[in-house]
């Protein structure tokens, strides 16, 4: 995963007995099955890397942890990376042009 990475959210869970200390940290949390855009991937000094999120902006807050002040990040394997094979514009203009090229053989085989 990189900035700019299409993800799809997998697991929007939490943890009960850290629910208290997300509530605490994240104005804004995640949703299942939503899609996001990588805005930023976080160290957090090696403890877990986090997602920053396009679609999402929360407040920074100190994190003693990791000794600074810094936006909550969401845990990566939350996430799953989107790939897409081309962009949806580019992909419609592909059959349509399938479709094209289709007909034109169809009208091909009916002359001869």
């Amino acid at each position: 995963m990189k900035p700019g990475d299409k993800v799809i959210c997998i697991n929007d869970k939490i943890d009960p007995e850290k629910s208290e200390e997300i509530r605490r940290d994240f104005e804004i949390w995640i949703t299942r099955d939503k899609e996001y855009t990588i805005r930023e991937i976080l160290d957090n000094n090696g403890i877990v890397t986090g997602v920053l999120l396009e679609e999402v902006h929360n407040f920074p807050k100190f994190f003693k942890l990791i000794n600074r002040f810094q936006e909550p990040a969401f845990a990566q394997w939350r996430f799953r990376k989107l790939n897409y094979a081309s962009k949806p514009a580019e992909a419609i203009s592909e059959v349509e042009e399938l479709v094209e090229q289709l007909e034109q053989e169809q009208q091909q085989v009916k002359v001869k």
